[in-house]
């Protein structure tokens, strides 16, 4: 409560008193909340940031903010800052996600929109201008499956052969991240962070962007935790993206083939991290709407290390951890 009277304070101070009001925006898996602001006038609605700064920097997303909206693509505009007490005053991009606007016949065309704002940010890319995407990261979230889920949520130990295995199975998937061509990465550029907007999409929750390996973005995309799309779908979306980007001159592999294993790889170090992820997010933090979400991912893990003679240990232990996942349907 405190928060929010000293949120209300400073919205006052640099727009007026009695000039709005204020009512929960969106929920965050992060310790930020969102408000929505809106007006007795005609005013356009704005959205205020509260982000403990204790928790969180607001600082990166000022940052981020600004490298993206220069690279050409839809970002919340900061209208007004408080660093000190983690307030920030945003342009409103809506409230209609992708995951509410996707549907058969609108699939096509905001999935387009989508590989097009991700070429956009890519080609922004410069070294140094982000933090690095570097081994340290990489298997520090590795670390969260067995750390989180297989530890934390499954209540199981690891046998010494099956330590030996998942390490080796991080050690090739590192291999192979940190091979890949680098640009900035948005870290979580799903069905749930793009807006339904003009232009479309919007794009948030971009604070912990990186620079790194160039298929992360697209498998957070087509490999989305919150809705399935058959494969030849997925496939075919790829396709477009790695026909976009060769044409934009990005340094993606000249064979699809490559390309495409880079984007499965890449996409299992995802999964594995997000298990984990979501398992901390029930067990340490109270929020376990996640664990409705993890069959999917651990679905496309599943499919991905089954098709890769390297990655058959960590294909094997997953069967050993959960011999019996539950069934995963489409969405579309």
């Amino acid at each position: 409560m405190q928060r929010i009277e000293a949120l209300r304070a400073w919205l006052e101070s640099v727009l007026g008193h009695g000039a709005f009001e204020l009512a929960p925006a969106s929920n965050d898996a992060s310790f930020r909340r969102y408000f929505r602001l809106r007006f007795e006038d005609a005013r356009p609605s704005l959205v205020a940031m509260d982000a403990p700064p204790e928790r969180e920097d607001c600082r990166p997303y000022v940052k981020v903010a600004e490298m993206f909206a220069a690279a050409g693509v839809h970002v919340p505009t900061v209208h007004e800052r408080n660093l000190e007490d983690g307030f920030l005053l945003l342009s409103d991009l809506g409230d209609t996600t992708y995951l509410a606007a996707l549907a058969e016949d609108s699939a096509e065309r905001l999935y387009g929109d989508a590989l097009e704002a991700l070429v956009r940010i890519q080609l922004a890319s410069r070294a140094g201008a982000l933090p690095e995407y570097d081994r340290e990261l990489l298997a520090r979230e590795l670390a969260l499956f067995p750390d989180w889920y297989v530890a934390r949520q499954l209540g199981r130990e690891l046998s010494v052969p099956q330590r030996q295995a998942l390490e080796e199975s991080f050690s090739l998937l590192l291999e192979n991240n940190l091979a890949q061509p680098r640009v900035f990465v948005h870290r979580d550029y799903h069905a749930r962070n793009l807006m339904l907007a003009d232009p479309n999409p919007g794009i948030l929750d971009f604070q912990d962007a990186v620079y790194g390996p160039i298929t992360y973005d697209l498998v957070s995309l087509l490999r989305d935790a919150y809705i399935a799309w058959p494969e030849e779908r997925v496939i075919d979306w790829c396709i477009r993206y790695w026909e976009k980007a060769r044409r934009a001159r990005l340094p993606v592999a000249g064979d699809f083939a490559a390309f495409y294993r880079d984007f499965e790889w890449m996409g299992v170090q995802r999964q594995l991290k997000v298990l984990g992820i979501f398992a901390r997010l029930c067990f340490r933090d109270g929020k376990q709407a996640y664990l409705r979400d993890q069959p999917l991912v651990a679905h496309y893990l599943r499919r991905a290390c089954a098709r890769y003679a390297e990655l058959g240990p960590l294909a094997r232990l997953l069967d050993e951890l959960d011999p019996e996942p539950k069934t995963i349907g489409y969405t579309f």
